[in-house]
C-alpha cells in the first residue's frame, strides 16, 4: 500500500505532550496502563474459557468484548509509548493506514458488540423463560458476525476515505497515532465530501448501536415497571449495570470526540478526549464486569482454588 499522489512515505506521531521532562512519567503511566488492561481483559477471558458455568450467551459476548479491548489496546498503546522514549516517532504511511484500519476496525466492533450485550439482556429479563431459546448458539453466532462484519465496513470506508488523500501539509500527525481528522488536516485535497463520509460512517457506527440500545432499554424499563416486588425490580436493574457504566464511557467519549464541530474541540483537548476510549475504557471494563459480577466472583474464586489445591 502506497500513497501514489502523495510524496508522504511516512509520518512523524506528535504523541500527546511535548514537554521532555514529562515523557518519563508519562511512559511508566501509560505502561502501567497498558498492562492493567493486558492482564485484566486476558484474565477475563481466560476466565470465562475455564469456567464451564459461563458458557452461556451474555459471556459469550463478554468474552469478545474483552477479545475487542485488548486488542484495540495493542493496536494503539505499543506505538504510543515509543512516542515517549524516542526522539522521532516514526511510522510509515503503509503503518499508518494499517493502524488506522485495526483502530477502525475495534472502535465499530465494540460499538455494536455493545448493542448485541443489550439485546441480550433485553431477552433475559423481558422473555426469561425463552432465554436459552431465544440467545441459542446459531444467534449468537450470526449476532457476532454482524458485529465484525459492520467493524469491517466502517475500517474500509474510513480507510478508503483517507488512503486516497494527497498529503502537502507536511508529514507531522498532531496526534499519538494515526486517526481520521488529525490525518484528513494534512491533505491538501481533503473537501466536504470526505468530511461528511466520515460523519456518516461515524453516525451509523455509533448512532445504530445507541438507538438499538435505548429500544433495548425502553423495553426492559417498560417490562421492570411491571413487577410487582422492589426487589425484582432491583434484581433485574443489577444486571443491566454494568452494561450501562460500559456504555456510558465509550459512547460518551467518542460521540465528545467526533460528533463535535473542530472549532468547539480543538485536535489537542481531542488527543486528551480519545484517550478515554483507547486507553482508560478498555482498562476499566474488565473491572467493572468483574467487580459488579457475582458468577464472575465465584469463577475467580473456583479458579484460584484449583490453583491452590492442585
Amino acid at each position: 500500500l502506497a500513497n501514489s499522489s502523495s510524496s508522504v512515505t511516512e509520518f512523524i506521531l506528535a504523541g500527546l505532550a511535548d514537554q521532555p521532562g514529562l515523557q518519563i512519567p508519562l511512559f511508566f503511566l501509560f505502561l502501567g496502563f497498558y498492562v492493567v488492561t493486558v492482564v485484566g481483559n486476558l484474565g477475563l477471558i481466560t476466565l470465562i474459557g475455564l469456567n464451564s458455568h459461563l458458557h452461556i450467551p451474555v459471556y459469550f459476548f463478554l468474552f469478545n468484548l474483552s477479545l475487542i479491548e485488548f486488542s484495540f489496546s495493542t493496536a494503539i498503546i505499543p506505538k504510543m509509548l515509543m512516542s515517549f522514549v524516542s526522539r522521532k516517532n516514526i511510522i510509515s504511511f503503509t503503518g499508518c493506514m494499517t493502524q488506522l484500519f485495526f483502530f477502525c476496525f475495534f472502535v465499530f466492533s465494540e460499538s455494536f458488540i455493545l448493542s448485541a450485550m443489550a439485546y441480550d439482556r433485553y431477552v433475559a429479563i423481558c422473555n426469561p423463560l425463552l432465554y436459552m431459546v431465544t440467545m441459542s448458539p446459531q444467534v449468537c453466532l450470526l449476532l457476532l458476525l454482524g458485529v465484525y462484519g459492520m467493524g469491517v465496513l466502517g475500517a474500509v470506508a474510513h480507510t478508503g476515505n483517507i488512503v486516497f488523500l494527497t498529503f502537502c501539509a507536511g508529514n507531522l500527525v498532531n496526534h499519538y497515532m494515526c486517526d481520521i481528522l488529525p490525518l484528513l488536516e494534512l491533505s491538501c485535497n481533503g473537501s466536504y465530501i470526505n468530511v461528511l463520509v466520515i460523519f456518516i460512517v461515524v453516525t451509523i457506527g455509533i448512532g445504530v448501536p445507541i438507538v438499538a440500545i435505548f429500544i433495548s432499554y425502553g423495553f426492559i424499563l417498560s417490562s421492570n415497571l411491571h413487577i410487582s416486588s422492589a426487589e425484582g425490580r432491583s434484581k433485574a436493574f443489577s444486571t443491566c449495570s454494568s452494561h450501562i457504566i460500559a456504555v456510558s464511557l465509550f459512547f460518551g467519549s467518542g460521540a465528545f470526540m467526533y460528533l463535535k464541530p473542530s472549532s468547539v474541540l480543538p485536535l489537542d483537548q481531542g488527543k486528551v478526549s480519545s484517550l478515554f476510549y483507547t486507553i482508560v475504557v478498555p482498562m476499566f471494563n474488565p473491572l467493572i464486569y468483574s467487580l459488579r459480577n457475582k458468577d464472575v466472583k465465584l469463577a475467580l474464586r473456583r479458579t484460584f482454588s484449583r490453583i491452590n489445591f492442585s
